[in-house]
């Protein structure tokens, strides 16, 4: 027990000392045992004043000066009896009081020494107590991540065990649907090289409406072209008299009052004829915006037709996809030709090393090589079929 906690052990006794109705003198008298008995501290007037909380400066030291007398009255022994003179009778009770204190005092010291090492003892059993617990949380710990460990393998063995016996069973299926695909791929290859030919000769009708419409396009322009210089120019030459009339019939009205009613005449002649060649320019400009709207939907089906010109993509990727499994013959290369040269990249690397492979194109046609180990596909019609031999020798 700590110093602290016996000073609230004296307190406590105190209080209760205090309800059964003890006086200042006794509380007082009780702190300074405790103090001199049990702690081992000297009785001050401070430290029994914060223990009982009552007394003033003077009473305080009064009782512990009663306290001292009490101590040296019972140190004292009379030896009765015995024909001791009274000197000596004082002295040897002087002797054995004397006695008696250190007797207590050795007892405190012994008593101290045994409470620091029960003290010690407690700390250390307690740590021991902590690290043992420690030990037992990480072994626990431990031994839960084991079992889990364990049903997560006991699981993975259980799912290998399904797999496999999934794998054996679907073996068979898997090649009779290696078979069927691979005939199902060869009548998508007759399929795919008829659509071809289809392809090319819609493709060259295509090509000759396309020069029929540019044809036409042009001479469509070059006429209406024709037409809307030719109205502004007769607009042009019948607009500059009379605006000419116009003013010379005006400064004459100035000059020449009797004719005025001739010129107003002329001038409400003229405004018709200008009100005619507006109305007529409207009708050319509304011509001219009909005939942009026919160029404008001639584009649109020369645009429509230029789209239609290439192959549709399903077919380029199944032509693809027929060369990079190797199951286009030259023949098949003859009929698909140079449609897909702009959609053929080169190959990263050499299939037989790590060099980047090199497109030439010369009189002899297409031809893919690798500088690293002269591996090359030969000269090729097509840069498609030149790619396609390289990748597959």
């Amino acid at each position: 027990m700590t110093l602290d906690e016996m000073r609230q052990v004296i307190r406590d006794e105190l209080e209760s000392l205090r309800t059964t109705g003890a006086r200042r003198q006794e509380l007082s008298l009780h702190a300074c045992k405790r103090l001199f008995f049990d702690l081992g501290i000297r009785p001050s007037a401070a430290n029994v004043r914060d223990l009982t909380q009552t007394g003033s400066a003077s009473d305080i030291p009064k009782d512990i000066d009663h306290f001292w007398e009490r101590i040296r009255t019972a140190s004292k022994v009379r030896l009765e009896g015995a024909a001791i003179p009274k000197s000596v009778e004082d002295k040897a009770g002087a002797l054995l009081g004397a006695l008696y204190e250190e007797a207590l005092k050795a007892a405190r010291e012994s008593l101290d020494a045994d409470r620091e090492q029960i003290q010690v003892d407690i700390a250390d059993a307690g740590q021991q107590l902590r690290d043992a617990t420690i030990r037992q949380e990480t072994l626990e710990a431990a031994l839960a991540r084991s079992d889990a460990r364990n049903e997560q393998l006991q699981a993975r063995i259980t799912a290998l065990e399904v797999q496999l016996a999934s794998q054996t069973t679907h073996g068979s299926v898997n090649e009779a649907t290696l078979l069927t695909s691979v005939s199902r791929l060869e009548r998508e290859l007759a399929a795919a090289t008829d659509r071809v030919q289809t392809e090319q000769t819609q493709k060259a009708a295509l090509r000759d409406r396309i020069d029929a419409l540019q044809a036409e396009l042009q001479q469509r322009t070059e006429h209406y072209a024709q037409q809307i210089k030719d109205a502004v120019a007769e607009a042009e030459r019948r607009v500059k008299p009379m605006l000419v009339e116009l003013d010379s019939l005006r400064s004459m009205a100035s000059t020449y009052q009797a004719g005025q009613r001739d010129v107003q005449r002329k001038e409400f002649d003229f405004l018709q004829q200008l009100s005619a060649a507006k109305a007529r320019a409207d009708r050319l400009e509304e011509q001219l915006r009909t005939q942009s709207d026919e160029l404008d939907a001639t584009s649109r089906e020369v645009s429509t037709l230029r789209a239609n010109r290439g192959m549709d993509p399903a077919i380029a990727t199944l032509i693809r996809r027929l060369a990079d499994t190797g199951k286009l013959d030259a023949d098949a290369f003859s009929i698909v030709g140079t449609i897909l040269d702009q959609d053929v990249p080169l190959p990263d690397a050499c299939p037989h090393c790590d060099g980047e492979p090199e497109l030439s194109h010369g009189a002899d046609g297409f031809e893919v090589s690798c500088p690293e180990c002269e591996h090359a596909s030969g000269p090729r019609p097509s840069r498609f079929e030149a790619v396609s031999r390289f990748r597959h020798g």
